[in-house]
């Protein structure tokens, strides 16, 4: 099988790279990026000069470019996003852009170029806050900040392209995903570096927001059985099974590099904060599907890996630095 993956430079996408190369020897794949700041070829080097990769600068928003890459492709994996919801909130514009116009360009590209599979990596944020019984496939999308509307709205265009061209479309939703090479804009990597530094931790109000925490090699495997035996036409939640309160983690990060909790800052919410994600995985576990990684041990070792990583965090800073200023000044 030979595989596009968008969004192959970023975080999710070249631990996937690396699962595939590693379990798969009858898989080719090729990846295109538009390289964000949160996409590298760093992120890649190991990988570089392996005989079945193959890497494509572009963008998804691009149609020429996305119709070049799917030469000669039987799947897409479809996972290029703008993902973090602060940066939305700043300005949703790259997030409507790459999410959901990138997402309509891929659909459009793979509909022309009669693409076998089609698998479109969403999110559980698409669910908005889960109040009651966790959420299953069937339950209506209620996002409510700027990154998850866009996300929304990319998975469900990707259903509609099931249904009215009968495009083979699976649709994933994954929990929290951590793990090696995850941009330090988000919680884990964020917090690992400023403990680092000895610089507080800016914790959104009471730290009491709920996150399933999902180990990335677990997602990887998930979204691997759903390339090959997911249903089309059907969502599947990837669930880790590890819901645990934001300043649980963050206590845990703190104990691991052995820093105070002293450095904990409560600092005012962020607009539209959903209090708790979760979801019934059953359709996954029916594929065979469960995630492997204890929660403390993932954690510990992901911390670890950015602790023994400090240059690669440094560079990836440096990249984004304008917002980390402008998001964080006065927290």
């Amino acid at each position: 099988m030979r595989l596009l993956l968008t969004g192959g430079a970023g975080f999710i996408g070249c631990n996937f790279v690396r699962h595939v190369l590693a379990e798969r020897e009858d898989m080719r794949v090729r990846v295109l990026d538009k390289l964000t700041y949160a996409g590298s070829l760093e992120n890649l080097a190991e990988v570089s000069e392996h005989p079945r990769f193959e890497f494509v600068q572009g963008d998804v928003c691009d149609l020429e470019a996305v119709g070049s890459a799917l030469e000669g492709v039987d799947a897409v994996v479809h996972m290029a996003a703008e993902s973090h919801v602060d940066r939305s909130i700043i300005s949703a514009e790259a997030a409507v852009d790459t999410n959901f116009v990138g997402t309509f360009t891929m659909l459009e590209a793979a509909r022309e170029a009669g693409i076998e599979r089609f698998l479109h990596v969403s999110t559980d944020e698409v669910y908005g806050a889960c109040l009651g019984e966790p959420f299953a496939e069937q339950d209506p999308l209620n996002p409510r900040n700027p990154y998850s509307a866009s996300k929304a709205g990319a998975d469900r265009l990707a259903y509609s392209y099931f249904i009215t061209y009968e495009l083979p479309v699976v649709i994933a939703r994954p929990s929290n995903n951590y793990g090696p090479f995850q941009y330090p804009e988000k919680l884990i990597p964020f917090f690992v570096y400023r403990a680092l530094n000895d610089e507080h931790l800016p914790v959104y109000g009471d730290g009491m927001q709920v996150r399933d925490w999902l180990q990335v090699g677990d997602d990887c495997r998930g979204l691997m059985v759903l390339l090959e035996r997911g249903e089309p036409g059907e969502a599947y939640n990837i669930h880790g099974g590890n819901e645990r309160p934001n300043l649980e983690t963050i206590r845990l990060i703190l104990d691991e590099l052995g820093k105070p909790d002293s450095l904990i800052k409560h600092v005012e919410d962020r607009p539209g904060h959903d209090v708790r994600y979760s979801m019934d995985a059953s359709k996954m576990r029916a594929l065979g599907w469960e995630p492997e990684v204890p929660w403390e041990q993932g954690i510990r070792d992901t911390v670890r890996w950015f602790a023994e990583h400090r240059e690669w965090m440094e560079r990836s800073v440096a990249r984004g630095r304008q917002y980390f200023e402008q998001w964080y000044a006065g927290r």
